[in-house]
């Protein structure tokens, strides 16, 4: 298996947005990762789409868990 490359974005609106959430994901994520359900939430609290949740997930090296769709673990 190959080690995860996480895949960051050069966008510095979803720097700034990465790092607006920061503390908010860090104090919900547990061993490096958040559930999907606290994803969705994240995004209506914020108002933004469920994506730019993405994206600012990997800006900072935080997986998604508990996947609602099955995708991830």
């Amino acid at each position: 298996m190959t080690k995860l490359e996480w895949k960051k974005s050069d966008d510095p609106e979803v720097k700034a947005f990465a790092s607006k959430i920061e503390s908010k994901v860090r104090a919900k994520a547990k061993d490096g990762k958040l559930k999907c359900a606290e994803a969705f939430a994240l995004a209506r609290e914020e108002n933004v789409p469920i994506s730019r949740i993405g994206e600012a997930l990997n800006e900072l090296e935080i997986k998604i868990s508990n996947c609602q769709l099955g995708c991830f673990e």
